[in-house]
């Protein structure tokens, strides 16, 4: 009988376990596929107009694939969205790789990376943009049909409803610090004053939408951190989540102001369509939020903005309660 009772009650453990297979106790949580781990391929053979290569993509997810070229759509249920893009601008088929799995300790981390992608026609070079690696909870609209406004094919963003005191994560950075340049492939490449950084931004925000389907939100909660400087991996780096409207803080600075205007984030609304989501102020430090933004970039100053080569590695994505 008592042989019995330890075999039902390690029945019911292990069952436990994999009912709640993120959570790694009373106060970390390890978001889903945060471990990065488990990658997804994607196998794409570009138009033979601008080359015919074979390109392999990574997403965030089940270990599986994804291949052909086709719109990528978030699998296994796993929130994670990047700049790795399926593009097809009048029927010719583009790819970019700019988030790569890659090892770190006993497993896997993602890797961010700035870099130049260049689109060759009849072996000319008629277009060069700079691509800098970014990894988000959302999704990412494909196919990608201009280059026009990058921030209105990602929907940034997922339903979240609790208050967590801090995000945790590992991370490596490396700039070569070479020089800032912006480059969108209609203009000139141009250099850009300051020195380029990795980021994470991370905003708890109480969203809602009006009868046209615009999406507003107030900011309850705010993590910004720039990477400035060489390091090998910080493991378990914590930083806080500053609650409520902190424009009179002693940490406060303009990355963390209010995002509205023409610096904004998308966000899918009830209609299907990719809208600006507008801060249109600070929300009361006890509300509780309807969303967690979390992003992280290997380049922080905008689309086609950046330092070529700059890299930032993520590992162990969790909220601290």
């Amino acid at each position: 009988m008592l042989k019995r009772r330890i075999v039902f009650y390690a029945s019911v453990f292990m069952m436990l376990n994999l009912l709640a297979p993120f959570t790694l106790s009373a106060e970390e949580e390890l978001l889903k596929y945060g471990d990065f781990d488990s990658w997804i391929t994607r196998t794409i053979k570009e138009s033979i107009f601008v080359g015919g290569k074979t390109q392999t993509l990574y997403e965030v997810g089940p270990t599986g694939t994804f291949d052909g070229a086709r719109a990528y759509t978030n699998q296994g249920g796993s929130p994670w969205a990047c700049s790795n893009v399926y593009a097809k601008v009048a029927g010719v088929v583009k790819t970019n790789v700019s988030v790569f799995p890659d090892k770190h300790g006993n497993g896997q981390c993602a890797k961010l990376y700035t870099h130049i992608v260049s689109c060759k026609a009849i072996g000319i070079v008629n277009i060069s943009v700079l691509a800098t690696g970014s990894l988000f909870l959302g999704t990412l609209l494909e196919p990608i049909t201009s280059s026009n406004d990058p921030m209105s094919k990602m929907s940034i963003g997922v339903p979240f409803n609790k208050r967590p005191k801090a995000l945790k994560f590992d991370y490596k950075y490396y700039t070569p610090e070479t020089k800032r340049i912006r480059e969108t492939g209609f203009s000139r490449r141009q250099t850009i004053p300051g020195k380029d950084m990795g980021q994470v931004t991370c905003l708890l925000q109480k969203r809602w939408e009006d009868a046209d389907g615009n999406i507003h939100a107030l900011r309850i909660g705010t993590v910004k951190h720039n990477f400035s400087q060489n390091t090998d991996w910080k493991e378990g780096q914590v930083f806080p989540i500053h609650y409520g409207d902190i424009t009179k803080e002693s940490y406060y600075n303009q990355d963390m102001m209010l995002m509205n205007g023409d610096n904004v984030f998308y966000a899918l609304n009830s209609k299907g369509k990719n809208v600006p989501v507008q801060e249109e102020g600070w929300a009361k430090a006890d509300e509780t939020p309807t969303h967690i933004v979390l992003k992280f970039d290997s380049s922080h100053g905008g689309a086609y903005v950046g330092s070529i080569g700059n890299t930032l590695w993520i590992d162990n994505v969790k909220l601290v309660y």
